[in-house]
């Protein structure tokens, strides 16, 4: 029953950060084209290292946004296949 719960308490954390991550690209764009107040980028890659790198990636492509710099577009596939392959690991995959 605790291992139920337990995963349903990381599913939900997983998709809260993912969207948040996604969310905040997507701000920090609008922000960017209206010449506003940014996002810091330790804040957008720290969202992606804490468990958003899928929303993360996603919304540097979806809104076309810092994918031309390194920290970003190797950096960010680099934490989610980090991330996947410590998951599979958890989970007694390897």
């Amino acid at each position: 029953m605790d291992h139920i719960r337990i995963s349903t308490v990381i599913t939900a954390y997983l998709i809260a950060i993912n969207v948040a991550a996604f969310l905040c690209f997507a701000a920090d764009k609008h922000r960017a084209v209206h010449k506003r107040w940014r996002i810091k980028e330790m804040t957008l890659m720290g969202l992606c290292i804490a468990g958003g790198s899928a929303g993360g990636l996603a919304g540097m492509y979806v809104f076309r946004h810092k994918t031309r710099k390194p920290l970003f577009f190797i950096g960010v596939p680099l934490v989610l296949i980090l991330q996947t392959v410590l998951w599979i690991v958890v989970k007694g995959g390897l």
